[in-house]
């Protein structure tokens, strides 16, 4: 089975997992959640590449290197989903496969988080499901990568 990288972004304050509030974004701490997302990745032929960054330009700078590799990503932006206009631009520049992501479900939450910049340049969107909505999104990206 050949390997296949995948980078998995992670927005401002997604390194408080398990500190923030457990009914959003479940009891899982950041650094096990990583541990988790890397044998899950692995278990669909993949290898991750995680990182997280409190800062918008950061990640902007890591799609651009992304946008050169031509790798897919997942991406959970964190409050950045709903204000980044500059973020979904450069997200919009990978052309590979791509997905949102977010441990909450966004659609059942405050108005303003209801609105995604991302969601019309990724193939998809998974909400609501904790740690395992960035396994759904790794299964798909692997499948992608099988085809």
């Amino acid at each position: 089975m050949t390997t296949h990288v995948v980078h998995i972004l992670n927005g401002p304050n997604i390194n408080m997992t398990g500190k923030r509030d457990a009914a959003h974004y479940g009891g899982v701490d950041y650094d096990e959640m990583g541990r988790l997302l890397q044998e899950r990745a692995g278990a669909v032929g993949l290898e991750a590449v995680i990182r997280q960054s409190n800062h918008e330009g950061v990640l902007i700078d890591w799609l651009h290197e992304i946008t050169t590799e031509g790798t897919p990503v997942i991406i959970n932006a964190g409050g950045l989903t709903h204000t980044s206009v500059a973020l979904r631009d450069a997200l919009d520049l990978v052309n590979a496969p791509k997905v949102e992501v977010h441990m909450s479900n966004i659609h059942a939450r405050e108005p303003f988080r209801r609105r995604s910049y991302l969601s019309d340049v990724v193939d998809g969107s998974i909400a609501g499901f904790g740690v395992e909505s960035y396994a759904l999104a790794l299964a798909w990206v692997a499948a992608q990568m099988s085809a």
